[in-house]
């Protein structure tokens, strides 16, 4: 009976696009009551929310108002000075990219719940640190938003495997901010050698951030400012710091990114960027290594040692070059990392590439335009949430793994450590009561 139901909608809603084109000869905007809840047609605007309006959440609001046609209408922090620097953040940016000096069309919240609850906002980013990612877009989706997640995705694997699922569930559309995936040089590297022009891969070397560590910073008096209560949710009540979360939103990129609290470490971090790459490269986007062995010395933080089912090793290593990534092959090398993409011998990179098997694509430049893309016709965007959850697990047992000092051997299709039930409970943490 369900199914009859959504058939006869589905017909419905075809026969009245028709209907109207052939009647109006053509058609600006399909009424979203019309195509039911959950489908925006292409021609419309889609209302976006912020939740999160620090230095990365201003600096998205930037993104979406230059590069895509969304209208920003809300935002949220529990910071009352980001809130109100945020509306005149986005009437700037209104004035200055989209030649509209009287645009007054953004409120903000502490609360990002009642902005969760407006009926007008269609999708939301989550720009707030990292230990709120999986609560904040889990609710989104449940409202029946759609959601773009700065990465890493999640703090925690469980976390991961709950947002597939309501992913899943709810039919939302997440994007995961890994935006190297939307760069043509990162499409090349990755052309490069999935599909063989540096030979058989047999190591990986990935230079990113040191692991996380326990919070350590002096305790500072609280600004009234801030709902610090709020700011740390479901981590423990850790003492304010300037450092760990600033009164004004472009400053500089706080240190909560260090603690295990609320962070992974600059090994997630970057690692969301740079695992993801070497994820993609060796076709491992809905997998992962199998095993993971630390360096002997418990204090050092890097020497990492991951081996994929098919044998190909990979190294949290400083390969002298900066966070970056280096393909091994039998035919040769590649360096790949934001600012040179390189191969040993030179002649690999100016190989002319396959046209019928090529990924590179120059309509994905735009990671933002992708989603609202994707949105638009509910189709999975270029960094969906499978392959941001299965990037930022590759971090997060690095964190674990780095914190216990020995070998993990993880089941990548199960998701849970083999023999090792200590390990098996830190894929979750205990939220705290707030």
């Amino acid at each position: 009976m369900k199914d009859s139901k959504k058939t006869n909608n589905d017909l419905s809603r075809r026969k009245f696009i028709k209907r109207t084109a052939l009647t109006a000869g053509a058609i600006t905007i399909v009424p979203r009551f019309v195509l039911g809840k959950g489908f925006v047609p292409p021609s419309d605007k889609i209302n976006l929310g912020i939740i999160g309006l620090g230095k990365k959440g201003g600096g998205l609001a930037k993104d979406f108002a230059e590069k895509t046609n969304v209208q920003i209408v809300a935002g949220s922090d529990v910071w009352t000075t980001k809130n109100e620097w945020f509306k005149g953040h986005v009437e700037k940016l209104y004035a200055e990219k989209r030649n509209q000096s009287n645009y007054k069309g953004v409120s903000t919240t502490g609360d990002y719940k009642a902005l969760l609850a407006r009926p007008d906002v269609d999708a939301v980013i989550i720009a707030t640190p990292d230990h709120w990612h999986a609560i904040q877009a889990i609710a989104a989706m449940k409202s029946g938003k759609d959601v773009y997640c700065e990465k890493p995705m999640t703090l925690t694997i469980k976390e991961g495997i709950d947002m597939v699922s309501t992913t899943t569930k709810t039919g939302a559309i997440l994007q995961v901010g890994s935006m190297q995936r939307s760069w043509q040089k990162f499409q090349k590297a990755v052309e490069l050698v999935s599909k063989g022009y540096i030979g058989e891969v047999s190591k990986v070397l990935v230079n990113v951030g040191d692991p996380a560590i326990p919070f350590n910073m002096e305790t500072e008096p609280t600004p009234k400012e801030v709902d610090w209560n709020a700011w740390c949710g479901p981590a423990p009540l850790l003492p304010y710091n300037y450092r760990l979360s600033p009164p004004t939103s472009d400053e500089f990129f706080p240190d909560w990114r260090k603690f295990r609290e609320t962070g992974g470490g600059i090994l997630t971090d970057w690692g969301a960027h740079m695992f993801d790459i070497a994820q993609w490269a060796l076709g491992m986007d809905r997998s992962g290594p199998v095993r993971f062995e630390p360096p002997s010395d418990k204090n050092a933080v890097r020497g990492m040692k991951m081996i994929y089912e098919n044998g190909i090793e990979m190294y949290h290593e400083d390969f002298g070059r900066g966070w970056g990534v280096r393909f091994i092959g039998s035919e040769g090398n590649l360096d790949i990392s934001r600012s040179y993409l390189e191969t040993d011998p030179p002649t690999i990179l100016t190989a002319e590439l396959e046209a019928s098997k090529t990924i590179l694509d120059e309509s994905r430049g735009n990671h933002f335009q992708n989603w609202i893309d994707a949105i638009k016709t509910r189709s999975q965007p270029l960094c969906d949430v499978e392959i941001g959850h299965r990037s930022a697990t590759v971090g997060n047992i690095c964190n674990i793994a780095y914190q216990l000092g020995r070998p993990l051997d993880w089941d990548p299709k199960k998701e849970k450590f083999i023999g090792d039930k200590e390990a098996n409970k830190m894929k979750k943490r205990n939220y705290r009561k707030f």
